[in-house]
């Protein structure tokens, strides 16, 4: 290994990934905060929470799969200097996440009542469903904030996005207090309080992203194309033949996650009320994880796109490693303060103690499930997203949750047996993603 070359692909990496962790953590926050504050009204807001956000990751994963696809196309084309397809790529990726966000609002709405049939407790069913629908909602202005964060993004521009999505946070927390709580002279809206707050913020993010797209002078260039009569179908169609096997992975690691909350569910209110609490930590490690995984998408593309193949298989290396010393250091922390972090959500002690143990496994599965979402950016970098989606369906729904289902249900083991089931899964996706990130970009070498 040259260690210089790594050096000053690491520093790179850095200056692209830190903004878009923070961005990403933004994306995670909300459902934290949402959780830490509802969390003090009682255990069943926090597990119908849990159930609510559970079946709502599903749809915003689906939906931030597709608007991914822009990052690749863009950072390739733009490697190339092609000005020109940007500009199509920035109209053409605005209207395909706009409809899709309608697209998933209307269809996650009319779903909602059918979360009955999941056999979760009757009261919490309840309380999820008015949650679920303003959620939904707020898919929309998501989706929107996502087709400019995505264009900033392919061309390097990662820092706009983070500052927005900080400010949106604090705009969800104060939000949040007044409605949730009741205060400036409004009633308290409990666990539905939560939701307006997330699409209040979500609005706002959405508007000053587009502002700043829409208006900054560096952009000029690329806002030439901005005319209904330059969509095309060409470009609409590549977009989702690239991001929807992104999405179908997506779906199939985070729906293992929103499954098994629906199996602890089954076990009961405070099983589930726990699970939220430990997901809530292990979902802020990923994103930011993520981040990492954006940059590599970034720098492989890149790369791949002015025909550098060494540096490209370099910089999704590199890459990989920046996010196991990370996971490293986010597994260890959530074993030291694996008592602590759970008290700060809720002052039940049944809870409080399942949810320590469950951080100590989700502690275990830092490393993998660092090196699976890395190594799945690297590869979209390569635009290879369909054996990716293969490897998710095997990892997750054919090996992981069948164990966590036997360790729950016929060993014993509890909730703590569906938590080692994804242990298991992220272990088989991150080694096999590994494997084919290293098998496929040693092909564009022999080129």
């Amino acid at each position: 290994m040259d260690i210089p070359e790594y050096k000053q692909h690491f520093s790179k990496n850095f200056t692209l990934a830190y903004p878009v962790v923070l961005s990403q953590l933004g994306h995670i926050m909300v459902s934290v905060i949402d959780s830490l504050m509802v969390g003090q009204i009682g255990t069943l807001p926090l597990a119908a929470a849990s159930l609510g956000n559970s079946i709502f990751t599903i749809t915003m994963v689906f939906g931030l799969g597709v608007s991914y696809s822009l990052t690749p196309l863009i950072a390739a084309a733009d490697g190339r200097r092609n000005y020109t397809r940007i500009s199509l790529l920035l109209l053409n990726g605005l209207v395909c996440n706009v409809l899709l966000g309608i697209l998933l609002f209307v269809a996650g709405y009319f779903l909602s009542p059918y979360i009955s049939v999941l056999q979760q407790p009757s009261e919490v069913v309840e309380l999820a469903i008015p949650y679920l629908n303003v959620l939904f909602l707020s898919m929309v202005p998501l989706m929107v904030f996502q087709a400019f964060r995505q264009f900033a993004e392919g061309l390097s521009f990662t820092k706009q996005a983070m500052y927005i999505t900080i400010l949106a946070n604090a705009l969800n927390v104060v939000l949040n207090y007044i409605m949730i709580y009741g205060k400036l002279g409004l009633e308290p809206m409990g666990l539905l309080g939560a939701a307006w707050a997330t699409l209040i913020s979500r609005v706002v993010m959405a508007l000053a992203m587009a502002a700043w797209v829409l208006y900054a002078k560096r952009f000029d260039i690329f806002r030439r194309f901005l005319r209904l009569r330059h969509l095309s179908f060409v470009h609409i169609y590549r977009m989702f033949k690239l991001g929807l096997p992104i999405s179908g992975q997506m779906v199939f690691e985070m729906g293992a996650f929103s499954f098994s909350a629906v199996m602890i569910g089954w076990l009961g209110a405070v099983e589930l009320a726990a699970h939220q609490i430990a997901i809530n930590i292990a979902s802020v490690t990923y994103m930011m994880a993520s981040g990492i995984a954006a940059a590599a998408t970034i720098r492989v593309s890149n790369q791949k796109g002015l025909g550098n193949y060494k540096a490209m298989r370099v910089a999704g290396y590199s890459n990989l490693m920046m996010g196991v010393v990370f996971m490293i250091g986010s597994g260890l922390l959530m074993v030291l303060f694996n008592e602590f972090i759970p008290m700060l959500y809720i002052d039940d002690p049944e809870v409080i103690q399942l949810a320590s143990g469950l951080l100590v496994i989700a502690a275990l599965f830092q490393i993998s499930d660092g090196v699976q979402v890395v190594g799945l950016g690297a590869l979209r970098g390569l635009e290879d997203v369909r054996v990716p989606g293969l490897i998710s369906l095997l990892a997750y729904w054919v090996v992981g949750l069948p164990v966590g289902y036997l360790l729950c249900f016929k060993a014993g083991f509890g909730v703590n047996g569906i938590w080692l089931g994804l242990l298991t899964g992220l272990s088989i996706a991150a080694i096999l993603l590994t494997i084919r990130f290293q098998n496929l970009s040693a092909r564009f070498l022999l080129r």
